[in-house]
Parts: structure tokens; C-alpha cells; sequence
């Protein structure tokens, strides 16, 4: 991968929100680079955002307007510009519905100069044009795969619509005249010094102030957070990485509707959400959801390292700790600011600012709540399961549960070799979720596979592979059930530490030809980002007569051994399957209950609960491999993730008594 190396770096907008920390970031870890930073010192723009460089010697800053040409082509020329980091413009959705030609003029026009001057010079190396995640418009609120760089501009505001625009003049310039343009589309961003017209540090300064919460709408619309210092970072790689002509998204799959940010920040204030959030008549036109694939820029190496809980609290900290960094700002906190902008201070609607009824007392309690939204909702498409395996063991007993929750379901007809079947069954379909639950395990045991390898294959990687791949252009989350016997115990999992294999953990186990295939369709899965692994261990249910249930396999054996392992207890664990389908989670999960059980103890409690006469005998490993074909997969499964997104999920033997032996019981 090539690395560009910049001398000069005009950065636009510098002393606004974003530019801020990227200018103090390229300043302060590039003492080589000069940056010459570019701002008209508008409303939402302040000098000491800047003042971590302003002693550099690599530092200048230059009032000024990227709509003067003179200005622009003076620069590029005098201090040598090869490098152009364009992030100047207006932002706030809001203010685009009042006054809607500003924005047109600063982020379409000061745009056009700025590449015009950039080909009359000749002399720019690398100019990246900062665009917004709003282009894309909404994005549905099941989709599962965000939208990536190649995907359709629909902006739905005025805002996003010049930021579209200023997209293809970038992309007309590169075309046109070669310029070595980069374009970047970002979520939303949050930390210290940004304007408070934005949500996190509007709702901030009015907690501050012992002040009510106003929600645009029904507090439903969901965003994406990222915190600055990691977006700056996200720049710092783009501009040293990135390829000319490509467009790299900046954002995060965390996503969190308006009314949990609002909570969060209250739950920080100790305010009762209950009394500290009023629902407002919502603006003109207010995008359900946005959401992005970010993975291209993953690929050059960068990735988020701020999680929500300790961003939010550093930005609460700065806020408290420079409440007047704005000065008076009283008008910003209205629930629908309309600002004058103007250069060099902020003027605020006065007609706006007669409304102050919503700041009046933090008890007041009446909610306005538009019914547009709920209308919306209404007609949203009800769960439709496609189901994989109607002939397996999980894949029937996955079609009974939909039957019991009353979610409609079908069971598919392609094979999942078959490219063209699956997709026809998606298209009969219409499902909203599919679940994969094929896959050959062996018959009568994984010893099967071991001489119908060619057939393994084709089920178990060639067609879930297929599978997640119709689904990804279809747009759908696939469920995949997956196995755990990957790993076996080792030197840094010794059998009885209680040290069990997490999710990101190299399998380590191929002893058998069925592991080695399923280890190697996950590590190809993790390409996928609309797949949701489950890894399923010595699957166990209630119904004690089913051959495939792993105690009554072992209640048939004549010997058997005595290793402790991570198990899945299908009668609590496929319902959490449907729930995971709901929240329409992805990557890879240990789908086992918490902890390791022995089969002696399971056998135990098979004497104790159902036949008090039964009796068995132990054997060792060495003597199993006499009667086995291939060996088998012993391990601990760290099921703490699944644990933390699902609380109430027992520990394997308090599970294995209550939905296995209890329901059994004999008396």
C-alpha cells in the first residue's frame, strides 16, 4: 500500500468542530508538515478550538473565505500548497430548511472555487473533500449491510443535497481535469468544542443547567456516534493512505436512537429521564436512520477505539469544565434554532427566541408527539423467517418455535449450492431474516465425513458461503449455526481453568475433516458483514428420545469419557437465536450457556432425575480412538458476550435441570 507524504496542508473550516482536532492532531504529531489553516470565524467556528497549535512553528492560521477566489489562489500560491483538506462549510440541518441558499453558497460555491483554483495552480498532490453520511439519505430501519461507497446519493434535506452536489463537482474535477480528489462520508461526531446546535452538546449545557431535553419528534431516529479524536484519527490515515478518486466512509455500526442519548445524559446528571425529556414538534423532514459499511477504511487500518460510555463522559467533562468556551449560546438550546449566519458572531430568529416555555421548569411533563412517525412505523413489514435445514434437528425445531411466537416462516427449497434457487427462494419469500441451519455434521456422527469429503465441502463451505452471499446482495442478516468443536484445550486453555476460548480466539483444533471445514468457513464468514455466527457445542433439548441429543447419545454408549465441556441447551438458546435475529446482531458468538459440564455429571443427574437404576463406565481418550475415526473437540466456550447482551442466560447446569431433567423428571 502506498504512503502519501504531504509538505503543505491547507486545512478549510479549521476552527470549527471536526477541522479542529484534525488541524491539532496533524500539528502536533507532524512537525515537518506546515498546516495553514483557512476560517471566516463563523458563528459556529471559535479561535480556541485552535489553541493547542498556535505556538507551533508548522502553524498559521488565515481569516478568510473560501468564496474569494483571490484569497484562495493567493494561498495555494504563497505558502505552496500541495495538500487540501477541505472541511469548511455549513452543517446543521435546522438552519438548511430557513435559510437554505447560505448553504448553497458556502458548501457548492466555496466548493467550485476552491477546485478551480486548484487547477489553475497545478500544483495539489492530494485534495480531500469532506462530505457528510446524509447523501445517502435514509436508510431503511431493517437493513442489516450499511451503505457503501458505491451505493445510490439520495439526500433528503437542503443540507445533504449541497453536500451532494459539492460530490460531484469533487468527482467532475477528478474526472475532468485529473485532480487527485478523495471524498469521505461520515456519521455523526461528538466530543469538546463543538457548537452546541448539535444534539450531545446542546442536551449537555441544558443539563448543566438543570433544563428540559427537547426531542425533535418521537425520539425514535436512530444515529451513529463517533467520537472526534478518533475521527481525526480516521483523517490522519486517510490523508497518509487513502487512494485518489475513492470514497472512504467514516462511521460505526453502534447505533443509538435520540431518546437513549438523551437518557444516557441524564442517567451522567442524575435526572430523572422521566421528567427531564420533552418530545418537540419535529423538523420538516427528519431521516429515520443512518447507517454505513465502513469497512473500506478499516482495510487501510483504522478502527474505532473510543467506546460510547467513555467519549460521552469526556465530553460531559470538558462541557463542565468550559461552560462559557461559546459564550452566551441561550438561543442555540431553543428546540428549533433558526440562525442568521454571519460571519464573525451568532444572531439568533427572534421570533424563536419568545418561545421559552420548554426550559420554564424541569418538572413539566407534556409531550407533543407528531403522529407522522407512528404512521411510518405501522406500515413497517412484520418478521418473515426464511429457514435452512427443514430436515435437520435445530432447523425443525427453529420452525416450531416461529409457530409458537407466531413469526411467519418458511422453510427453503434451494440447495445452498445452487446460486439461482436461493435466490429465487428470497424473492418467493420476502423474508426479513434468514437462518441457515444446513449443514452436514455426519451420519451417524462426524466419523462420515471423514470419507465424504467432497460432500462435506459442498454443504458445509461452498454453500454457506453461497448462502451469505445472496443474502449480502439482497440486503438480508443471515444466522448462520455454527459449531465450537474448533478448538480443543491447550496451554493457555488448560482443561479446568476456567479459562475458556473467546470469540476472536484461531481455532486450533483439525482432527476431525468436519471441524477443519467449519473453522475454515468462519474465518471467510468474517468477510461478511451481514452474518451472525452462532457456534454451537454438543447440542442438548428436552426431548430425550431424539438420537442426535447429546444425552442420549452418551445414555446409550456403553463407555464413555469424562471431559468437561461447554455445552448449548437448544430450549433456552434457540429463542435467544430469534431475539439476536430481532436485534439484528452480527459477527461471531459463543452460543453456549456459561461454564463446563462433565459427562459423568450430566449422567448423574440422568440417574437422579430419570432412571435411578442407570449405570455407566468411563473409558480414556486413548481407548475412545480405538472406536472412533476421527477425534473429537473438547474446550470451554467463554459465553461472556453472549452473557453481557443477555443477562438472564443460565449457567449450563442450572439450564440443563431446568429445561431438560426437571420437564423429564420421573417420579
Amino acid at each position: 500500500m502506498a504512503t502519501y507524504t504531504p509538505k503543505n496542508i491547507l486545512i478549510t473550516g479549521a476552527a470549527g468542530f471536526i477541522a479542529s482536532h484534525v488541524a491539532n492532531r496533524l500539528v502536533r504529531n507532524y512537525p515537518d508538515y506546515k498546516i495553514v489553516v483557512l476560517d471566516k470565524l463563523d458563528y459556529c467556528s471559535n479561535l480556541k478550538n485552535l489553541i493547542p497549535s498556535q505556538s507551533s512553528p508548522n502553524f498559521k492560521f488565515v481569516k478568510g473565505d473560501i468564496g474569494s477566489a483571490d484569497l484562495v489562489n493567493y494561498l495555494l500560491i504563497t505558502e505552496s500548497i500541495d495538500t487540501i483538506m477541505h472541511f469548511a462549510a455549513q452543517t446543521h440541518v435546522d438552519n438548511s430548511f430557513g435559510n437554505s441558499f447560505e448553504f448553497t453558497k458556502n458548501n457548492i460555491y466555496g466548493t467550485h472555487v476552491l477546485l478551480e483554483a486548484c487547477k489553475v495552480t497545478g500544483q495539489i498532490r492530494r485534495f480531500i473533500h469532506v462530505s457528510t453520511d446524509e447523501v445517502y439519505g435514509e436508510t431503511d430501519e431493517d437493513a442489516v449491510v450499511g451503505n457503501h461507497e458505491a451505493s445510490q446519493l439520495l439526500p433528503t434535506n437542503p443540507y445533504s443535497a449541497t453536500k451532494a452536489g459539492a460530490e460531484m463537482l469533487v468527482m467532475a474535477y477528478g474526472r475532468s481535469y485529473g485532480l487527485p480528489v478523495i471524498t469521505t462520508r461520515g456519521n455523526n461526531v461528538y466530543g469538546p468544542n463543538q457548537f452546541p446546535e448539535k444534539l450531545i452538546p446542546k442536551f449537555i449545557l441544558l443539563a448543566m443547567r438543570w433544563k428540559v431535553l427537547p426531542i425533535h419528534g418521537d425520539g425514535t431516529n436512530v444515529r451513529s456516534y463517533l467520537y472526534c479524536e478518533d475521527v481525526a484519527e480516521a483523517f490522519e490515515v486517510i490523508l497518509h493512505k487513502g487512494e485518489v478518486g475513492h470514497v472512504y466512509n467514516v462511521g460505526t455500526k453502534k447505533e443509538r436512537r435520540v431518546i437513549d442519548v438523551a437518557k444516557d445524559i441524564c442517567k451522567l446528571f442524575s435526572m430523572d429521564p422521566e421528567t427531564s425529556i420533552k418530545f418537540v414538534e419535529n423538523r420538516p423532514f427528519n431521516d429515520q436512520r443512518y447507517f454505513l459499511d465502513d469497512q473500506k477504511l478499516k482495510n487501510l487500518g483504522w478502527s474505532e477505539q473510543t467506546v460510547w460510555e467513555d467519549g460521552l463522559k469526556k465530553t460531559i467533562e470538558w462541557y463542565t469544565q468550559n461552560p462559557d468556551w461559546w459564550g452566551d449560546v441561550s438561543g442555540a438550546l431553543l428546540p428549533h434554532p433558526r440562525m442568521l449566519m454571519m460571519p464573525g458572531g451568532r444572531q439568533f430568529d427572534s421570533e424563536e427566541g419568545k418561545d421559552t416555555s420548554y426550559i420554564s421548569s424541569p418538572n413539566q411533563t407534556q409531550m407533543v408527539v407528531p403522529t407522522s412517525k407512528s404512521s411510518v412505523s405501522s406500515q413497517k413489514p412484520a418478521l418473515k423467517f426464511l429457514i435452512y435445514g427443514r430436515t435437520g434437528w435445530i432447523g425443525g425445531l427453529l420452525g416450531q418455535l416461529c409457530d409458537k411466537q407466531g413469526i411467519p416462516f418458511e422453510y427453503g427449497k434451494g440447495r445452498l449450492e445452487d446460486r439461482s434457487s436461493l435466490t429465487a427462494d428470497i424473492r418467493n419469500i420476502k423474508p426479513t431474516h434468514v437462518f441457515n441451519a444446513a449443514g452436514l455434521t455426519g451420519r451417524p456422527n462426524v466419523d462420515w465425513c471423514e470419507s465424504h469429503k467432497t460432500e462435506t465441502i459442498r454443504t458445509n463451505v461452498a454453500g454457506t458461503l453461497t448462502l451469505a452471499d445472496v443474502c449480502r446482495e439482497h440486503g438480508l442478516l443471515m444466522l448462520n449455526f455454527a459449531t465450537g468443536c474448533i478448538f480443543e484445550y491447550d496451554a493457555g486453555h488448560p482443561q479446568g481453568s476456567g479459562i475458556g476460548f473467546k470469540e476472536e480466539d484461531i481455532p486450533n483444533f483439525t482432527g476431525s475433516f468436519y471441524s477443519k471445514t467449519k473453522a475454515m468457513v468462519e474465518e471467510l464468514l468474517k468477510e461478511y458483514n451481514n452474518v451472525c455466527t452462532l457456534r454451537v457445542r454438543m447440542p442438548i433439548s428436552s426431548d430425550l428420545n431424539n438420537p442426535r441429543n447429546f444425552i442420549t447419545k452418551i445414555s446409550r454408549y456403553s463407555k464413555v469419557v469424562n471431559i468437561p465441556n461447554s455445552m448449548t441447551i437448544l430450549d433456552e438458546l434457540l429463542p435467544i437465536s430469534i431475539e439476536m435475529a430481532k436485534r439484528n446482531l452480527t459477527g461471531i458468538w459463543n452460543f453456549t450457556n456459561p461454564g463446563v459440564v462433565s459427562h459423568n455429571e450430566i449422567l448423574e443427574m440422568y440417574k437422579k432425575y430419570i432412571d435411578p437404576k442407570f449405570q455407566w463406565a468411563n473409558f480414556t481418550l486413548e481407548e475412545q480412538a480405538k472406536v472412533i475415526v476421527a477425534p473429537r473437540s473438547n474446550n470451554e466456550m467463554d459465553a461472556s458476550k453472549l452473557k453481557k447482551e443477555f443477562p438472564e442466560l443460565l449457567p449450563i447446569k442450572e439450564s440443563l435441570i431446568k429445561y431438560v431433567f426437571e420437564p423429564n423428571k420421573r417420579t
